[in-house]
Order: structure tokens, then C-alpha cells, then sequence
């Protein structure tokens, strides 16, 4: 029976590893990992510290003109660029570590150790095979070189810096500034080869992945419909996100309101009128033009006026007129111009067409009511939209309403008649546009299993309309 052998033989002496590292080839790497570390922090670092400057950093970066303020502006300039040149010094500093750490690695733990630590532990739970103790030795070396060095990159070179940029972005990004300033010329050809790749993918992916706004937005609809329509009383929530997801495409055309419909003013009228006028709207702004609507010279607040509500009839009024009228074209995005009015602290604006003339009034609560809904309030005596629900089929409508509205009310999608519609944004746009002219009362218009007819007309405008829906 063969001895056993010395369990000291299977140990990973501490001696032995300050023997085996005393050499000067070790201490080296064991430097340059070190270093190599650092440098990948500070790369991984500078790609969140650069991407998450906000605009009143680069206005304070403007202000101060010193060098790394001109060299962070000067590298914003180029994202693309940049981003190309952080990953790819960031590849090579991570490869350059991963062959020092397996130099070392190499060096510092001696041949067959991984089957000795294997043996030592294998004899804790019995007798060792010799395949089990090549399988395990196989498992340490991979956990050891493997997994180890992932575990340092991950945690010095990407998680710790990244989490310290995006607290310290503006301080790191000055530090950083010259470093990556010499490596964006450095590494100039391969960043602008990957930049110019990458942009020949996405032009194809584009082309080859693109789908119609319509079918895109009808299947956001469905899955809204699946998601939320489940929950009890979930039809307001669901109109809600339906809106918001076609807030994008909606012009100031489609809500504004039609100059015939518009409460305004001309300049000249006494106070006693003017007051009349606003007891009888109940409107908080007024529109006021010169002769005619098309030269709307400004809008007055009626909440100017009460200080000067026992002025007699010739109070002069009409100081108190801001002239400052924000004029919009018809075809401008809502979300755009809610944008304006909120930096701009407005609420109504005037809509002009492509010649220049004024075709209605949009205001703050129109943008609003797109998304959310009427907004009614305990002046609101009228129902904005008016109509009459006769059965669940057949919806009696003016002339002047419009098609969103519609669709809305009698439950279709709003883009129904996308396809005949033209520039129609009414009810009655939408008969001109499939007729062509004024027709007659009680005459039908027949578009796909839609019927619209004719109730009342004047010898300019279709008044009422009868619109039926498709019987299921």
C-alpha cells in the first residue's frame, strides 16, 4: 500500500507566493494592472460624465472660455466621435489587462497548484478520482483567471467610476478633457470608420424596419386597449393615452377655433358695448382687431378691467390693450407651440393662414383639451360640442364640428377619414371634400359604410348633418 502523501505538498504556502512574486517581471505588472485599471475608471467615467452635462453646463462651460471649457465644448460638438473614441480606448485598455492579468497570473501561481487546490478540496468529501481532480483544477483556473479579472473590471473599471461621474459629471469632464482631446486624434481614422459604419447601418435598418406612422400608431392603440381596458372604468385612462400618443401629429389647424366662432372686438366700440359683449361670452381674454378680423392689433384682459367698471361710456378703454399678439401658422405642432407658450407665459395666440390672414384663435386650454379632454368650468353654460345622440346609430351634428370631435363622440378612430379628408378639419369639410360642392338638403353622401345627410344648409355653409354609423 502506497504512503500518503504529505498534505503539506498540497497547500499554497504563503511563502511560497512572496518567493514567487519577489520577482521584478511580477512587481511590474502587477503595477501596469494597477494603472491599466485607473485608466479604464476614468475612460468608463468620462463616457457618463460627458453625456450627462445638461445645457446650463455648457452655458457655464461658454462663460468661463478656459482650456477645458474649450475643449469639453469642442468635443460635444463631435457625440458621435466621441462616444467611438471612449469605447474604443476603453476596449484596448480592458485587453491590455486581461493579457497582463494572465502574465501574472501565470507567474504567481505555480504549476499544478490548480490540482493540488483541487486534491485538497475533493479529500474533504472522500477519496479523489483523477478525472474529478482535472475537472475541478479546470473550474478554479477558469473562476481564478476568468472571473476574477471580469470581476475587477466591472467593479473598478466600469460600475464605481460611472456611479462617481454622474455625481462629480462636470468635475470629471474637465479632468478628462485632454486625455481624451489627444486620444480623439489618435485614434481619428478608426473612430471615423466606426462613426461612418455605423451611420450606413442605421440608414439601412431604417430603410429596411420602417413602418407606416399609421400602423405604428394603431398597434400602440391595441395594446393600450389590451393593457389598460381591463381595469374597471379604465375607457377615460385609455382616451387619455390614446391622445398622448397622437399629441405629436395634431396642428394648431385641427383644435383651433374657426374665426366665424371667435368673440372679438374692434377697437372703436364705446365701454358700455365692450362690457356687454363680456358679460355675454364669459370669456377672460378678448381678441381686438381694426375693421376686420384679419388685422388683429391685440388682446385685452378683461381682469384689466376691474378697476374700471363704473367708468362711463366714454372710458377710454383702449389703453389697456396688450399689444403683444403672438401670431401661429395653421400648420404648427400643438406640442410645439406648448412649448412656446410656456416659456413665453402665454395662453391665446392668433392662427394665420399660408396668406397671411387670420383663420381663428388657439388657446392654452384648446392644447390641453386634446389631451385630458373638455375642460368645463362654472362659466361654461353651453356644451362646447354640439350634438345630438338620436341612437346609437345616428348622431346629429353642426357643420362647423370638428372631425376629432366627431370621431370621438360616436366612438371610431380618428383617423377614419385620414384617406379623403384633405385639408378638412370639419364635418362639413369632410362633405365638400367627397362632394366637391354645396349640396342640397336631405340629400346623402355614402363613403364606405358611413352615410352622412343633409339637414340644413345656408348658400355658404352646411349647417347640420345626420351622421350614420354602420349597423354591425
Amino acid at each position: 500500500m502506497e504512503p500518503e502523501p504529505d498534505s503539506r505538498l498540497y497547500s499554497f504556502s504563503p511563502l511560497l507566493f512572496l518567493l514567487l512574486v519577489s520577482s521584478p517581471g511580477i512587481y511590474l505588472g502587477i503595477a501596469a494592472i494597477v494603472l491599466l485599471l485607473a485608466c479604464s475608471a476614468l475612460v468608463s467615467g468620462s463616457e457618463v460624465a460627458f453625456f450627462s452635462l445638461t445645457a446650463n453646463d455648457f452655458e457655464k462651460l461658454e462663460q468661463e472660455n478656459g482650456k477645458s471649457s474649450k475643449r469639453i465644448l469642442a468635443l460635444k460638438d463631435r457625440p458621435r466621435k466621441l462616444l467611438a473614441t471612449i469605447l474604443i480606448s476603453n476596449n484596448f485598455v480592458n485587453i491590455a489587462i486581461v493579457i497582463l492579468a494572465e502574465f501574472v497570473l501565470m507567474n504567481v501561481i505555480p504549476e499544478g497548484a490548480f490540482h493540488n487546490m483541487a486534491n485538497g478540496l475533493l479529500s474533504l468529501w472522500g477519496e479523489p478520482t483523477l478525472e474529478g481532480i482535472e475537472y475541478w483544477a479546470e473550474v478554479l483556473g477558469f473562476l481564478v483567471t476568468v472571473v476574477g479579472v471580469t470581476f475587477l473590471l466591472v467593479l473598478f473599471g466600469e460600475v464605481a467610476p460611472k456611479v462617481y461621474a454622474r455625481i462629480n459629471n462636470l468635475k470629471l469632464a474637465r479632468l478628462m478633457s485632454g486625455p481624451l482631446s489627444f486620444l480623439f486624434g489618435l485614434f481619428s481614422p478608426f473612430s471615423s470608420a466606426l462613426v461612418n459604419s455605423t451611420k450606413v447601418i442605421e440608414r439601412r435598418l431604417a430603410r429596411t424596419s420602417a413602418i407606416s406612422p399609421l400602423a405604428s400608431r394603431e398597434d400602440i392603440d391595441e395594446a393600450i386597449e389590451l393593457t389598460v381596458s381591463q381595469e374597471q372604468d379604465a375607457g377615460q385612462e385609455v382616451d387619455i393615452l390614446k391622445s398622448i400618443v397622437k399629441f405629436g401629429d395634431v396642428t394648431v389647424k385641427q383644435i383651433m377655433c374657426s374665426r366665424v366662432d371667435v368673440v372679438a372686438v374692434d377697437f372703436r366700440i364705446d365701454y358700455l358695448e365692450l362690457l356687454a359683449v363680456i358679460r355675454e361670452s364669459g370669456y377672460s381674454r378678448i381678441p381686438v382687431y381694426d375693421n376686420d378680423f384679419d388685422n388683429v392689433t391685440g388682446i385685452l384682459y378683461v381682469k384689466d378691467l376691474l378697476g374700471h367698471l363704473n367708468e362711463p361710456q366714454g372710458f377710454e378703454w383702449q389703453k389697456l390693450i396688450r399689444t403683444d399678439v403672438y401670431y401661429v401658422p395653421e400648420a404648427k405642432k400643438i406640442q410645439d407651440l406648448l412649448k412656446e407658450f410656456q416659456q413665453q407665459h402665454l395662453h391665446m395666440a392668433v392662427v394665420v393662414d399660408e396668406y397671411g390672414g387670420s383663420s381663428g384663435i388657439v388657446t392654452l386650454e384648446d392644447i390641453m383639451e386634446e389631451v385630458i379632454g373638455e375642460i368645463r368650468d362654472e362659466f361654461d353654460d353651453e356644451v362646447e360640442v354640439v350634438f345630438k345622440k338620436i341612437d346609437d346609430y345616428n348622431y346629429l351634428f353642426e357643420g362647423k364640428t370638428l372631425l376629432n370631435d366627431v370621431c370621438r363622440i360616436v366612438g371610431i378612430d380618428t383617423s377614419t377619414f385620414n384617406d379623403i379628408r384633405g385639408e378638412a378639419d370639419s364635418l362639413a369639410g369632410l362633405i365638400l371634400e367627397l362632394t366637391g360642392l354645396i349640396p342640397k338638403p336631405d340629400e346623402e353622401v355614402q363613403y364606405k359604410n358611413f352615410s352622412f345627410k343633409i339637414i340644413s344648409v345656408s348658400k355658404r355653409r352646411i349647417e347640420q348633418i345626420l351622421f350614420t354609423l354602420p349597423k354591425a
